[in-house]
């Protein structure tokens, strides 16, 4: 017995491909290279994201609509890519060789993103009336731009699941540590936003754009050879085949038993007599009584077998059956966070706008650009995920008994609150601002004397909603996940953000027509002063306490995920 606490019980190997050792692999001294290297992709990213903006703006002479709209469209790609490496680390590669493969096509992107910031023929020509980018530019710039968001997609998915795969869920010490892992991932993504959005975006207004986008190209390579550092710590999972594949199987196993009847004595159900699921790293899912539509797909008949061995098109297991049910339940929680996406997009968007009207002085000489602003967000994070972790949690523990202090449905509905607070916020300062434009004939001034620094209450609110949602999404859809569907179910938790920035493109372009018919300038003109931006964000107000009520009632209804063997969290 004293032999097997040797080894993880997860299913987990080496580099080696030999069964995972605990006290020389895994924990939290696997995990300081992840971190490490979530710290600096994320600063890369947020470093060429942040003021990506501008830089559209600025420099490939686009106006607010054009600009916001690609960064929006752009921004989404980034996180529907994330499909495509979770896809290839379930079911081929691994979560380890998809990050490595992928880091290679990022560096690739940032190094071409930050030539045609800096070298002549793909540097836009600039002078006083501004830059003339030529076709062929804008299209380089836009392919380093798509090629990051390729890049990306093998490495957001992978990164957070291979953190927590370094703590073995069947060890009750390891797997108390697994929560605290999901905290500060976040932070350490934070940390590197916080420089991106102070010291790079200071650089692009103020040194130059070859600069501002060769650091972070530098900070994705230091992100690569820290995570390769950790290769002899890591605990690996290995890919249990194509997650795609089973699911198509159990739809249809189950419509050729459209007319079956499915036995009310639930062990008369196909299951593999091993103590493991047939799944390779997966473990067995007991049966849930929802669904029982497809628990037909797991009733045995005489034709399922060819040869002595099951048909996977005609009969799945118990596990296979529940991985799908699996999928369903967070469907609905998963789409409740498209809204909470959109309005965290428009810190890239129309807070920067919003911004580049105001007062960006920070005394005498020192200007702040209003991309910068965002680094308040980062401070806000920073703030937060200690304090939830060390506070909050034991504080919380008190009164609802519950292990983490609320529940992981219990904490995204908290953030769904705190976001509609950001947009009620930045909507007064609208109308505060647009009320000082009026009174005092500004409509043409293109920074009104009133501080930037009035936005710093939207930011704040924006990262304090972040802790409670989108981490708790991280640790939501990685606990609920079937074991060979982690990268998948968090792909898929990011594409909520995909679909926030598409909602919030789609919002922009509708608005935009709507409100200029008949000649008038409409919400978001290019001068702002002359726009009616407050009703764009009353309207995302709206649209997310709808979508909070609504996520109330799925949340009541939710039923998490049972492993045979162990209590659901």
């Amino acid at each position: 017995m004293e032999g097997d606490d040797i080894y993880t019980k997860d299913g987990t190997v080496d580099i080696h491909k030999n069964p995972a050792n605990k006290k020389e692999t895994g924990n939290w001294k696997a995990c300081r290279f992840i971190l490490g290297n979530e710290c600096c992709e994320r600063l890369a990213y947020y470093g060429m994201s942040t003021n990506l903006v501008n830089f559209l703006q600025i420099r490939l002479n686009q106006g607010n609509v054009t600009a916001s709209n690609n960064v929006t469209n752009w921004s989404g790609t980034c996180y529907i890519t994330p499909l495509i490496g979770a896809f290839l680390a379930d079911a081929y590669l691994g979560r380890y060789w998809t990050i490595a493969g992928f880091s290679i096509i990022y560096v690739f992107g940032m190094t071409l993103l930050t030539l045609t910031a800096s070298v002549g023929g793909l540097k836009p020509s600039c002078n006083r009336d501004g830059c003339h980018p030529t076709s062929s530019q804008t299209a380089v710039t836009f392919v380093a731009l798509y090629l990051i968001a390729l890049g990306t997609g093998g490495i957001k998915p992978c990164v957070s699941s291979f953190g927590a795969d370094q703590f073995d869920e069947t060890d009750e010490t390891e797997k108390k540590k697994k929560s605290s892992f999901f905290n500060w991932f976040y932070f350490s993504i934070n940390i590197g936003a916080l420089i991106a959005s102070s010291v790079l975006v200071w650089i692009q207004m103020n040194v130059g754009w070859g600069w501002g986008f060769g650091i972070p190209a530098v900070a994705m390579a230091v992100a690569v050879i820290s995570f390769f550092s950790g290769s002899r710590l890591y605990r690996l999972q290995k890919p249990g085949g194509s997650p795609l594949t089973r699911v198509a199987q159990v739809i249809v196993a189950s419509l050729r038993k459209l007319h079956l009847k499915v036995p009310s004595d639930k062990s008369l159900l196909y299951e593999t007599a091993d103590e493991e699921s047939n799944i390779k790293g997966s473990r067995k899912l007991e049966h849930t009584e929802e669904l029982r539509f497809f628990d037909k797909a797991a009733v045995e008949t005489q034709t399922d077998r060819i040869k002595d061995q099951p048909n996977p098109w005609r009969l799945c297991t118990v596990t296979q059956v529940e991985e799908l049910k699996s999928i369903i339940r967070v469907l609905p929680i998963w789409a409740s966070g498209i809204v909470f996406a959109t309005v965290y997009s428009q810190m890239s968007t129309m807070f920067v706008l919003q911004g580049n009207t105001m007062d960006q002085h920070m005394g005498p000489h020192f200007k702040i650009p209003s991309a910068s602003l965002s680094l308040f967000d980062t401070l806000s994070v920073l703030f937060w995920a200690p304090v939830y972790d060390q506070f909050i949690v034991p504080f919380a523990r008190k009164f609802t008994g519950h292990e983490r202090g609320f529940t992981q449905l219990q904490r995204m509905g908290i953030g769904l609150v705190i976001s509609t607070l950001s947009m009620v916020v930045a909507g007064i300062l609208e109308i505060i601002r647009l009320d000082y434009v009026r009174k005092n004939n500004y409509y043409d001034l293109e920074y009104i004397p009133m501080s930037i620094f009035w936005q710093v209450p939207q930011y704040f609110l924006v990262g304090c909603a972040e802790v409670f949602t989108f981490i708790g999404q991280l640790e939501f859809f990685y606990d609920q996940a079937p074991d060979a569907m982690r990268s998948l179910l968090s792909a898929l938790s990011l594409t909520t953000v995909a679909l926030g920035n598409y909602l919030s493109t789609l919002l922009v372009t509708v608005v935009t027509k709507v409100t200029t018919r008949h000649g008038r300038l409409g919400w978001i003109p290019d001068n702002l002063n002359r726009g009616h931006l407050d009703n764009f964000y009353w309207l995302l107000a709206i649209l997310s306490v709808i979508n909070f009520f609504i996520y109330l009632w799925i949340a009541k209804w939710y039923k998490y995920k049972k492993v045979a063997g162990h209590p659901p969290p």
